[in-house]
């Protein structure tokens, strides 16, 4: 018969071989409803911090970490040098503080807000409320928020007097001969004292609306700080600027801190009832 002998396998009619190229039937690689396939893992686009697609996704986000850690890190450490150094960037600092220093009332009242008297008590309303909710949730280690942020603000004078002495840099015009001026002491408090205040007080705030006032509120009130201490002459501008950077690698240590604990606790037993880190809610709305 016709049909019999050795040759290759002939295509029948509604029917295609598996992996047959372009193929749409079953056992192709291939949709039948004509939709591409899935993207194989080495197509796979990267994500936004630039990690190329994994299954399952790699932990970490190192563009973030980059952000929040090394980049401040790094402008600190920059204009520490250029202070030690008496570089260009600090001949420049000191023209732009000549032109901007013009004392006021309203300007020496709002470098007033740097003051230990002033922020500090603000944390402690924050340090107090925070623990006290934790604590009615049934929030597991409800301490560890609040204590971290207590923690962080007693490394302020720790970091920052040390900094003094070894930079040794003078004041400005505006103040007594002196030194010991850089970094700012009333701006890394008043940044890490009220940053800790919102990072603690933001997981019981449902309304993303209110979130976003109260961190808006925080960068105003801290960038009057720095004003008026600039106006008035009691800082250069760069002890000022160091000053932010330094306060944003605690906060951000801070922030990674209650993340990391607020996954931890949403992943505990089973029954208990767990507030949420930064970002989350826990319990009623504040």
């Amino acid at each position: 018969m016709g049909d019999i002998g050795p040759r290759p396998p002939q295509l029948r009619p509604g029917r295609a071989l598996a992996h047959t190229t372009g193929a749409s039937g079953f056992g192709s690689p291939h949709r039948s409803d004509s939709r591409p396939p899935q993207t194989p893992r080495g197509g796979r686009p990267s994500d936004p911090d630039g990690r190329l697609g994994t299954t399952p996704p790699v932990p970490g986000r190192p563009t973030s970490l980059f952000l929040l850690l090394a980049l401040p890190a790094l402008l600190f450490a920059l204009i520490t040098w250029q202070v030690v150094a008496y570089g260009p960037l600090v001949r420049v600092d000191e023209r732009v503080s000549r032109a901007l220093i013009h004392p006021d009332r309203f300007s020496d009242l709002l470098a007033d807000l740097g003051n230990v008297q002033v922020a500090v008590p603000v944390l402690a309303v924050a340090l107090v409320h925070s623990a006290w909710r934790s604590r009615r949730t049934g929030t597991d280690r409800w301490w560890l928020p609040a204590t971290a942020a207590a923690v962080l603000m007693t490394l302020v004078p720790a970091l920052v007097v040390p900094l003094k002495e070894l930079t040794d840099r003078p004041g400005t015009p505006a103040v007594p001969p002196a030194t010991g001026y850089y970094p700012s002491g009333h701006t890394a408090t008043a940044a890490v004292a009220y940053g800790s205040a919102v990072l603690l007080l933001l997981p019981w705030l449902r309304s993303a609306y209110a979130r976003r006032e109260l961190l808006i509120g925080c960068a105003v009130v801290n960038a009057a700080v720095g004003f008026g201490l600039v106006r008035c002459g009691y800082h250069w501008p760069l002890d000022v600027v160091a000053s932010w950077c330094l306060s944003a690698v605690l906060l951000s240590s801070l922030w990674l801190l209650l993340a990391r604990s607020s996954r931890r606790t949403a992943t505990g037993p089973p029954g208990r009832r767990t507030g949420l880190g930064p970002g989350g809610t826990g319990g009623s709305a504040g």
